[in-house]
């Protein structure tokens, strides 16, 4: 099932030929409306006028989240804020957020997209979308629920917190379809548990989740202990929020990105040279149809590849490997380039741990130290001394062989790491605070 037949499987001569055309009328409005573009456009040497292919685009420089933080808390946006309804900000954890504004059009574009990402997923109008994505600044509660309402499903707008009352409602109400982070739907699953309820009872048949990397080990387990199919969904307030990409439940492999309203490139991090398709690199975008705040080559640090060849679903959007982790959360341990997800696929493998963890980076005489901190169950809890250290120290042996990096394994008892309910924090970078 696809929701917009017209868009979603358009020939791929089409779409380029659409994306330029979309692309230089972008260009124009920005450099005739946006000071900054205008000043970064002529210190580049060019005018929208040069760009005449897809190719071109590499000649414009890069959009940085610093760009929009300097230019705080308005100074980005194309349109007067007359024009502007509805006004997010990312939770940014230093210094100030960044901020973006949509346009009528832009709100209804989103629900749009949000309501072709559901489809993709599996879902449809009878369903019962419980959203447990946080409302508020965050674009994640809003950007989903106008998406449901679009798709013309029941959608609960719950937000984030009060597990239990999550379950409750999800029983009662007969919710199909979760939305939430994958860290979150994990401890819905532990509590759960907890409480005697049994996911198979439940109607939940799909869970969308997004905001945070996962790994497919991660997926696994969602989908074993809430008897659910999982999808994965990409998206961020700077280019849009939720529903820039999103698995096929078909395929489930790779996010289909909307090419009518957005270009993808894959490029070096360290270089900014564009990479070709299929080479794993940072993710950038160009917004092409956005009003209120046009995005040129913004750089999102996540590293992923484009997937060009066709999908089984039909959709002829080319697809995104799922995001192995962000160029700037890259942890470099003695001159070793570790992504927090990496060691995560290394504890999912293990039998006598929960996929509840920490990183602790630290320096000691100059010299790097990663103490990976991780909950064992209950069963492995009440083992013997000697069995917990075994387990430790096969913990380190596979993130050595795994990453070829030395680390401090720490077992903590079950349920001692926060949960969030957000986006979940797993590392801790001491090294920032000396």
């Amino acid at each position: 099932m696809i929701w917009n037949d017209e868009f979603e499987t358009l020939p791929r001569e089409v779409i380029e030929s659409l994306q330029v055309k979309r692309l230089r009328q972008t260009l124009q409005r920005v450099n005739a409306t946006v000071p900054f573009y205008r000043e970064q456009f002529r210190k580049a040497g060019v005018t929208p006028e040069q760009i005449k292919s897809l190719d071109d685009l590499r000649r414009l420089p890069f959009t940085l989240k610093q760009d929009m933080r300097d230019n705080y808390p308005y100074g980005l946006f194309a349109v007067p804020l007359e024009q502007i309804v509805r006004i997010h900000a990312s939770s940014g954890t230093t210094g100030k957020p960044t901020v973006v504004g949509y346009t009528r059009r832009d709100i209804d574009t989103w629900s749009e997209l949000m309501a072709r990402s559901f489809v993709a997923a599996g879902a449809h109008k009878g369903d019962v979308i419980h959203n447990a994505y946080g409302y508020g600044l965050f674009t994640g509660g809003l950007g989903a629920h106008y998406g449901a309402e679009r798709l013309g499903a029941s959608v609960i707008p719950m937000s984030g917190g009060n597990t239990k009352k999550q379950l409750m409602i999800m029983q009662d109400f007969g919710s199909t379809v979760l939305t939430c982070t994958p860290s979150y739907s994990l401890y819905l699953a532990e509590v759960a548990a907890e409480e005697g309820i049994d996911f198979k009872s439940l109607k939940l048949k799909v869970g969308i989740f997004g905001a945070e990397p996962w790994s497919e080990e991660i997926r696994n387990e969602i989908e074993a202990k809430l008897n659910i199919k999982a999808i994965d969904i990409y998206g961020l307030s700077e280019i849009l929020g939720p529903g820039v990409a999103i698995e096929c439940i078909e395929a489930q492999k790779g996010l289909h990105i909307w090419e009518d309203h957005f270009i993808p490139e894959i490029i070096n991090p360290d270089t900014g040279e564009v990479l070709p398709h299929g080479e794993r690199g940072e993710l950038v975008i160009t917004t092409i149809t956005k009003e209120g705040i046009p995005m040129i080559r913004y750089r999102t640090r996540d590293i992923t590849r484009i997937i060009p060849e066709p999908c089984i679903c039909g959709r002829t959007h080319v697809r995104l490997e799922r995001m192995s982790g962000r160029s700037d959360d890259m942890l470099i341990i003695r001159g070793v380039n570790v992504f927090p997800s990496q060691i995560e696929s290394v504890l999912i493998t293990i039998e006598g741990v929960e996929p509840h963890y920490q990183l602790i980076v630290d320096r000691e005489e100059n010299l790097d130290t990663l103490e990976v901190q991780v909950e064992v169950n209950e069963q492995s809890f009440s083992d013997e001394i000697k069995v917990l250290q075994g387990l430790s120290t096969r913990i380190q042996k596979e993130i050595k062989e795994m990453l070829g990096v030395t680390c401090k394994v720490r077992l903590v008892e079950p349920k001692s790491i926060a949960r969030s309910e957000g986006k979940a924090k797993r590392v801790i970078d001491k090294r920032k605070e000396q």
